[in-house]
């Protein structure tokens, strides 16, 4: 299946380049995932935890730049994971590039997808997949945007960090499928409604 999902990152163009392609600070932003290696410069591993209700799937794979256009701003990344229990896996490929705009830059993604096993299973309800992915780059896009807010203050601050501005860690949560379960019924109870 295939989709498309924009973001809004308040940085210019080749700014916003710099920091996507920084892989290791941007992992921290995307929700229940963990980077677990970098294998090199173009490939990373790791895993993501997704919660759908009282199921907990993890999907443990890697990451690889497939190709980077650094004049154009635009970059495919194939993205395979499987579940280790072997219930399913997926194999995506995200192709994204960069616009400007006049409060920062404009990120586009086309996401191709396929599920296999009991994961596809999960994604086959109408757009569930699609409104999960719109939500996870919401998500990301929220984290990132305080990510880059802090950075600044740190910076505004002297380049001094304090325990406000100081970048922690924090645990891995899964990502929570109740709040994609009630968007999805809602989104399909209001197209129902309009017909």
């Amino acid at each position: 299946m295939e989709f498309d999902n924009e973001l809004d990152v308040p940085l210019p163009v080749g700014e916003t380049w710099k920091v996507l392609l920084d892989i290791e600070r941007i992992a921290t932003c995307l929700p229940g995932a963990e980077l677990t290696e970098v294998i090199d410069d173009k490939t990373y591993a790791g895993k993501v935890a997704v919660r759908l209700g009282p199921i907990a799937l993890s999907l443990v794979g890697q990451a690889t730049f497939e190709s980077i256009d650094h004049a154009a701003h635009s970059a495919r990344v194939r993205a395979t994971g499987k579940d280790p229990k072997g219930r399913g896996g997926t194999d995506s490929v995200i192709d994204f590039h960069l616009e400007s705009t006049s409060t920062g830059t404009k990120v586009l993604i086309h996401t191709n997808v396929a599920l296999s096993g009991t994961v596809a299973q999960y994604g086959r309800g109408s757009g569930v997949i699609q409104t999960f992915a719109s939500q996870l780059i919401g998500q990301f896009g929220q984290a990132l945007r305080a990510q880059l807010a802090q950075t600044q203050a740190a910076a505004a601050s002297g380049g001094v960090q304090t325990e406000t501005t100081e970048a922690k860690p924090s645990k891995v949560k899964p990502i929570s499928g109740l709040s994609l379960i009630i968007k999805t019924l809602w989104l399909w109870l209001t197209r129902k409604f309009r017909r």
